[in-house]
């Protein structure tokens, strides 16, 4: 492997749920800022936006929405959001024709635009010692977001990123092995996949009971089995209901 040093940050990677009560700095809130815009964008159509969320109270009210405590508790609070809304806005400046903004192809667009966000920016925060974690927990309750955020039809929340100083610094997850993840020209699963899980299982064990925080006993094929079979809670089973609400996919 060729190692620099912002390959050793990203390499680095875990997710930092416990902050200081440091605030960051306007000029760190700035670039970050400035990072997620800057992201890789398809088509150059820049189908995202990001509210900061600054009150205290609508953080926690996010934070009910998320069912983690630690949301509503120190580190800044990004919501990356699905944005064909201003396109619509921007379209209708030049003609009157329907658009097609709502279709699966445009969210798709703008949820790849707004997870790249997200990634560039926790890569930047990180690079600058600073935590994050990623929270797609907001999707709990995606009509509440709606409501919370004054969200308008053709937007979706799609994540949210929490930043900040590190309180301290947590163990890394084991990710599964390349031969499980990786491959070459073609779609491969290796035919010892019973063995290569046999193998991972006992490592994710082995994390699980000895990190610092919420020990157990559980391995990953364990629990990738209870999130296959598991029905949606809250009203993550209401995701299309919502999305079709707010004004996309009308063709479905």
């Amino acid at each position: 492997m060729t190692f620099n040093e912002t390959i050793t940050h990203q390499l680095a990677h875990r997710s930092i749920r416990d902050f200081t009560n440091e605030p960051l700095s306007a000029s760190t809130r700035e670039t970050l800022l400035a990072v997620a815009r800057q992201t890789a964008s398809s088509q150059y159509l820049q189908s995202f936006s990001v509210i900061s969320i600054t009150d205290r109270a609508l953080q926690a009210e996010i934070a009910k929405v998320s069912h983690q405590a630690y949301v509503a508790g120190p580190g800044e609070l990004l919501i990356f959001v699905v944005d064909q809304y201003r396109a619509s806005r921007v379209a209708a400046l030049h003609t009157t024709a329907p658009t097609r903004l709502g279709s699966m192809n445009k969210f798709l667009q703008g949820a790849a635009d707004a997870t790249l966000a997200v990634q560039n920016t926790v890569n930047a925060a990180e690079s600058l010692g600073l935590g994050a974690v990623i929270l797609g927990s907001i999707q709990n309750d995606a009509e509440r977001l709606y409501e919370l955020l004054d969200l308008p039809e053709l937007t979706f929340p799609i994540l949210g990123l929490l930043v900040g100083h590190p309180a301290k610094i947590v163990q890394q997850k084991p990710r599964l092995p390349a031969a499980l993840t990786q491959f070459t020209n073609r779609y491969a699963l290796p035919a010892e996949l019973a063995a290569e899980m046999h193998a991972y299982d006992p490592v994710v064990a082995t994390y699980y009971a000895g990190r610092d925080f919420n020990q157990r006993a559980d391995t990953f094929s364990a629990l990738l089995t209870r999130s296959a079979t598991k029905a949606p809670t809250d009203r993550r089973g209401d995701l299309f209901q919502t999305l079709r609400r707010h004004g996309w996919f009308p063709e479905a």
